[in-house]
């Protein structure tokens, strides 16, 4: 006679802020499903729902909070956690009814506090988890997750306050969830952190045992070990490298990406050029000649992608100043650039720098550099137009109605998920689907984009 358990209690989960909170949403939710929950896709039918809140900028602050309001007016039944934590007073007073509200990466206050709110069934048949863990991103790519926490004091930022001082991994771990997740159908591996180039500093770059040899905590061994990986057609998986500071150590990854064991692309949040500004945003390696290693970079792997971020409109910033960052870009020719207007965070030492910068201003600047930073990312794309270049599937479309041509969304090396461009191609196989990397020509090109066509044979 078959044994008839009783329903599993259903969470349910929304995860806002960077992919740093995305890999946290992923463990909670993969802890909760060993523990023999049910994931559930919306309100309804969710027992208890989590909301991982950002708390960088005020206007995520609103957002995180705009989410648990309507979570509670769907559902009720309310967890918040994240970077928004540790602001329960302000979260409580909004909002009296949440049943618990836990700090960022505190996963196990995270799950008891599900427990407690909709405790876990008896016995319940469990479902095996996959080996890779729950994943909030599709199966062809996911973040890797290197350290927490920041030693940095940039005057414009609360991380360190939010999730605390550096801590790394041990270097077998990450590798062992890289290896994993490669495993288990991963084709991009995007490394993360709040300063990639600072991993292991915490531990002296304590060294451990990989396969039989000694691996050190160290963001150049690191990369080297994720370079070795194969999926399983045998191809070695796309790896990013994502905020990674210009420290000297950086230069040594260049040689990997030429050798292909690290896909061409560096992630780097300057935040601005102009030595006035930088030195009053606090920010780390601002005497370092980056030009001029940018040009190295380029001779060694001359495909190599720099993506970046600058603030325009921060206390004290001149038009002499902005206009200096202006002419940096222009020579820097960079290909990914996203821009921010300063926004005053609670608890950031900037609001008490003098000189603030009007908001008509800020606007005005954002808009003169994000009109130049378009142009030098169309005329870049525009160069590739005519070449041949891997691309990996994101999304197929279905048959057109009147032709049956299928149309496909993918990416270049050059482009990260969410944040960058996109490779649209026509005329794909019927076959094709996410996680593929295929060779495909390139037709067109606009500011952002590329578009082309799978290279036949």
């Amino acid at each position: 006679m078959a044994t008839a358990f009783p329903p599993a209690p259903k969470v349910g989960m929304v995860s806002l802020g960077c992919p740093k909170a995305l890999v946290d949403s992923e463990r909670i939710l993969t802890k909760l499903r060993s523990d023999g929950y049910q994931m559930s896709p919306d309100y309804a039918g969710a027992d208890v729902v989590l909301v991982n809140t950002c708390g960088f900028l005020d206007s995520a602050k609103e957002e995180s909070l705009e989410a648990i309001g309507e979570a509670i007016a769907e559902n009720g039944r309310v967890i918040v956690t994240g970077c928004m934590g540790n602001e329960a007073e302000l979260i409580r007073a909004r909002f009296p009814s949440v049943l618990a509200v836990t700090g960022a990466h505190q996963y196990e206050q995270v799950v008891n506090a599900v427990h407690e709110a909709s405790p876990p069934v008896p016995n319940a048949f469990v479902d095996l988890v996959p080996e890779g863990g729950l994943k909030l991103t599709p199966r062809h790519y996911s973040y890797l997750k290197i350290s927490e926490g920041c030693n940095h004091r940039c005057s414009f930022c609360i991380i360190p306050s939010l999730r605390g001082d550096l801590v790394s991994r041990r270097i077998d771990a990450v590798l062992r969830e890289a290896e994993k997740l490669v495993s288990a159908g991963t084709k991009e591996l995007l490394v993360i952190s709040q300063d990639t180039s600072a991993y292991g500093v915490d531990t002296r770059h304590e060294p451990r045992t990989w396969h039989g040899r000694e691996v050190r905590a160290h963001m150049t061994d690191m990369a080297r070990e994720l370079g070795q990986l194969r999926t399983a057609e045998g191809r070695a998986p796309w790896v990013r490298l994502h905020y990674v500071y210009p420290y000297p150590h950086v230069d040594q990854v260049i040689p990997l990406m030429a050798e292909g064991l690290l896909t061409p692309y560096l992630d780097i949040p300057f935040q601005h050029a102009a030595p006035a500004v930088l030195k009053r945003m606090k920010r780390p390696a601002n005497e370092a000649k980056v030009l001029d290693r940018i040009r190295t970079w380029r001779s060694i792997a001359p495909d190599i992608a720099i993506r970046s971020s600058f603030v325009v409109g921060f206390p004290g910033e001149t038009e002499e100043d902005f206009q200096y960052l202006l002419n940096w870009l222009e020579e820097a020719q960079l290909d990914r650039v996203g821009a921010f207007r300063f926004e005053a965070v609670e608890g950031a030492a900037a609001n008490a720098l003098d000189n603030p910068v009007p908001e008509e201003v800020k606007e005005e600047r954002y808009q003169r550099i994000m009109e130049k930073t378009a142009a030098i990312s169309a005329a870049k794309l525009q160069a590739k137009v005519g070449r041949i270049l891997p691309v990996i599937i994101d999304e197929v479309g279905e048959p057109d109605e009147e032709d049956g041509s299928i149309g496909a969304t993918a990416r270049s090396q050059a482009d990260a998920p969410e944040i960058d461009g996109n490779v649209f191609l026509r005329d794909v196989s019927e076959g094709l689907k996410p996680g593929d990397i295929i060779d495909v020509l390139i037709e067109d090109a606009d500011d952002h984009d590329l578009f082309g066509a799978p290279v036949l044979g």
